[in-house]
């Protein structure tokens, strides 16, 4: 029991501490770019906000660190529904599919049957990953026997999401896109992740220039859910898209956004094929 109480204290201290740092991050980045904003620094109204929105990140992450061994599992065989159109999940960098397991089971309460999801292995390379969600698309696909199916994608997973969608030729099999937290013009703070895919969400990447230059086809219908106080993403706005129906939120962080209520909403919402 000691043992268990140490391990989840250390594992809830890495998250705090991470979440901390990348929030000072994302503080640097907007205090330089609006000077005016030091001076209500320590305004107690501004120092609630920090706090509450770090305490909220802090446990999301806690969460998803915690379901991660979850993802490692071999997961069941489940039947394709084939009354829905499909829903594949993709997460984002150092997460595994048990990150969605929250999200996936409100929008399953909510009536999203058909929700699938994948491993993406942080040490494989963008194209390798991209085979490997074109493989499942086409799996869901032929199980199920929709011509389309939807993609959700968190952070990196919306980058791959993408790069299927505008370079890789799968437009005619998706549906609806909806990316999440995804660094689609690149973040700063990608610099300091220890993983070669890093360099692909750096600003500038030849994999986002390739995508920026690529049109979104005009069959796919594309939408991004951002916050404005994204303590990953820097700077927040990279989470835009041209071309795509972008959703704002505010005062949730990168982990959050995978729990939020206001996520959950406007995903249900672009799923079950109404306008947010």
């Amino acid at each position: 029991m000691f043992i268990l109480l140490a391990l989840l204290a250390a594992v809830f201290g890495i998250s705090a501490g991470f979440v901390a740092s990348s929030s000072l991050f994302a503080w640097y980045e907007q205090a330089n770019r609006q000077p005016q904003l030091m001076t209500k620094r320590f305004a107690l109204q501004r120092l609630w906000f920090a706090l509450r929105f770090m305490a909220l990140e802090t446990v999301c992450l806690f969460v998803t660190v915690l379901l991660h061994p979850l993802g490692w599992m071999r997961p069941w065989k489940r039947n394709v529904n084939r009354e829905t159109v499909p829903v594949l999940l993709l997460h984002g960098l150092f997460h595994n599919r048990a990150c969605w397991l929250w999200l996936r089971l409100r929008l399953l309460l909510r009536g999203n049957r058909s929700l699938h999801s994948i491993n993406l292995p942080p040490w494989k390379d963008v194209e390798s990953l991209t085979e490997r969600v074109a493989k499942k698309v086409d799996e869901l696909r032929h199980a199920s026997g929709a011509t389309k199916v939807h993609l959700v994608g968190h952070s990196m997973g919306g980058i791959i999401a993408r790069n299927y969608l505008q370079i890789r030729g799968g437009a005619q099999k998706v549906d609806r896109c909806v990316l999440i937290a995804a660094p689609n013009n690149g973040s700063r703070l990608a610099a300091l992740a220890l993983s070669p895919l890093a360099t692909v969400l750096m600003p500038g990447s030849e994999l986002l220039q390739r995508l920026a230059t690529a049109p979104i086809p005009p069959e796919a219908r594309v939408t991004t859910i951002y916050s404005c106080h994204d303590n990953i993403v820097l700077p927040p706005e990279s989470s835009r898209l041209n071309g795509a129906e972008n959703i704002e939120l505010a005062g949730v962080g990168h982990a959050t956004l995978l729990y939020h209520p206001r996520t959950l909403q406007a995903l249900h919402t672009i799923l079950s094929g109404k306008t947010p």
